[in-house]
């Protein structure tokens, strides 16, 4: 049984002994030095990438840009929410049907971020962005307060403002 043996790092690079093939082949060597081809492993690893990057590409489906129809899902789906929003938050605190309506708004809320957070197309555009917060604002004072608890004057009139300004990008395209 051998002995392990112990690697220090050293401050000189030592070259490692040419591997020698223990083939018996009937190839005769080369005549010189100059016509042996030693391929690198830089080499070897960019045409590896290359040759699996060719090879990916033309399994893989080309992904097509935004259609019209989800365009148009999107703001047909943000112009309902938006409704629900303006009809939960505007309820009289002592009507009996405030916990079921705010109930649903938070399943509709979450359904929508859900479909559209990862759109990537969306992100960018403000109507995704002011809906985003007063989502947030809305889902968050129920969920701190509870579902019977009246929203704040301001609060109320920022999340009114939110869905205006959201609501006239839908419009123009934004």
């Amino acid at each position: 049984m051998s002995s392990p043996t112990l690697l220090t790092p050293t401050s000189k690079l030592k070259p490692l002994p040419p591997i020698k093939p223990k083939t018996t082949s009937a190839v005769p060597p080369p005549s010189s030095p100059l016509q042996i081809h030693h391929t690198s492993r830089r080499h070897f690893l960019s045409l590896a990438a290359v040759t699996s990057t060719l090879s990916l590409s033309s399994l893989l489906p080309v992904t097509q840009p935004a259609l019209a129809a989800d365009d148009e899902e999107y703001v047909k789906e943000t112009s309902d929410v938006i409704n629900k929003v303006r009809s939960t938050i505007s309820m009289d605190k002592n009507d009996p049907k405030v916990a079921t309506a705010v109930a649903e708004l938070r399943d509709t809320s979450n359904s929508w971020v859900a479909k559209y957070r990862r759109e990537k197309s969306l992100l960018g555009r403000a109507s995704f962005r002011e809906i985003y917060s007063a989502l947030n604002a809305v889902s968050g004072h129920y969920i701190s307060f509870g579902p019977t608890a009246p929203i704040p004057a301001k609060r109320k009139a920022r999340i009114l403002e939110e869905m205006d300004t959201a609501e006239k990008a839908l419009s123009r395209g934004r």
